[in-house]
């Protein structure tokens, strides 16, 4: 199961860092991908942490959103800096022990799928 967290309300150009929790899967056995879906728009990658310890970010938000994982606490994290109020979304956190680095961007790569977590940024 994974379990995201920190999501909530900032004013553009604040930051904010989202959490996913792990349980019964190891997050370093796996590539942790993060996704979002803002309203009548389809589901987009932003950014993923590989088993291998690379990351890879979508162009929207590179510069501005990093991707981390704890080993120790089996959990990923993303913080997101300098918020646009197009960033907002709902922001879920996925696993895959089975993709390879070029299919990270693509969201049916991945076997788990947290429960999502609303990200508002007004202007």
């Amino acid at each position: 199961q994974l379990q995201a967290s920190g999501g909530g309300l900032v004013t553009a150009g604040g930051s904010l860092r989202l959490s996913c929790a792990a349980s019964g899967l190891t997050v370093s056995a796996n590539s942790m991908g993060w996704f979002r879906q803002a309203p009548g728009k389809e589901r987009e990658f932003v950014a993923a942490r590989t088993r291998s310890g690379g990351t890879l970010y979508s162009d929207s938000v590179k510069g501005r959103f990093t991707a981390s994982r704890d080993n120790a606490k089996n959990t990923v994290s993303l913080q997101m800096n300098s918020l646009k109020p197009e960033d907002t979304a709902v922001y879920y956190c996925a696993a895959t022990i089975k993709g390879i680095l070029s299919t990270y961007r693509r969201s049916g790569t991945y076997e788990y799928w947290g429960q999502g977590t609303q990200v508002t940024v007004s202007s």
